[in-house]
């Protein structure tokens, strides 16, 4: 079993950067990939990022992409999610996501994902 604790969401302004961290827990972390995600108030959940268990591989949204960086510390149980430029469109609830060790997670959906955090808002005004 694998938790996830999101952390690092706030209110900010346009133009502005955040870093969100998720923490988890278990020994399959550093064999898993790890994913972002997000939703917006009465939209569905959308793909941000993703990391391959390694670290050697990222993936991105159209709409994040040379804004948003994701990277993960396999020795510190934690992926991070570095996003700069913020528009008031990224407003959303942010979701850390893990798929289950070795799992391949391409196309990227949010069926790629086993385990979730719990969210953390981002909030981002004009």
């Amino acid at each position: 079993q694998v938790q996830l604790v999101d952390s690092g969401g706030g209110l900010l302004q346009a133009g502005g950067s955040l870093r969100l961290t998720c923490t988890a827990s278990g020994r399959t972390f550093t064999s898993s990939s790890m994913g972002w995600f997000r939703q917006a108030p009465g939209k569905e959940r959308e793909f941000v990022a993703a990391i391959s268990w390694a670290g050697s591989t990222t993936y991105y949204a159209d709409s994040v992409k040379g804004r948003f960086t994701i990277s993960r510390d396999n020795a510190k149980n934690t992926v991070y999610l570095q996003m700069n430029s913020l528009r008031p469109e990224d407003t959303a609830v942010y979701y850390c996501a893990a798929a289950s060790p070795f799992r391949r997670i391409l196309p990227i959906t949010t069926a790629s994902f086993d385990y979730w955090g719990q969210g953390t808002q981002v909030t981002v005004s004009s």
